[in-house]
């Protein structure tokens, strides 16, 4: 992924997150009163997971493909619901465990230790698996 395809994620991520953020209030979330700072602790710690995600060119090789890999798992999780639980939770697994299947090959890429690369491919092998009896569940349910 490129310098600028990842500053344009981190912009997309960083704009997604804050319209839900500003429609919830100050002191709510989700619906729900926050006491205090809560609300203000909430996005600041939102800010510092972006700021975490952002490349860095003193990031080493393994560092930049895992940020790349949490980048797009954020950008591809963010679905709306249809408030069919069904669904919703399948439309949301799904990149979920794409992500893990990209972080996994970022382990087996970059790792050393031999039981890494064994655990990164049995979650690659596991959720490969998974994706697709969920997309199988969906095409036949029409969704």
């Amino acid at each position: 992924m490129t310098h600028l395809r990842t500053l344009a994620v981190v912009a997309l991520l960083s704009a997604g997150l804050a319209g839900p953020a500003a429609a919830q209030g100050m002191h709510s979330h989700g619906g729900r009163a926050m006491p205090g700072n809560a609300s203000a602790t909430h996005d600041n710690d939102m800010m510092k997971m972006i700021q975490a995600m952002k490349p860095d060119p003193k990031d080493p090789a393994s560092t930049k493909d895992f940020k790349a890999a949490d980048m797009t798992m954020m950008h591809d999780m963010h679905v709306p619901y249809t408030g069919n639980a069904d669904v919703d939770f399948r439309t949301h697994m799904i990149p979920h465990h794409k992500g893990a299947v990209a972080m996994a090959q970022v382990a087996l890429k970059h790792a050393k230790d031999p039981a890494t690369k064994a655990m990164a491919q049995k979650i690659i092998d596991d959720q490969e698996k998974e994706i697709s009896e969920m997309e199988a569940w969906l095409k036949q349910h029409g969704k």
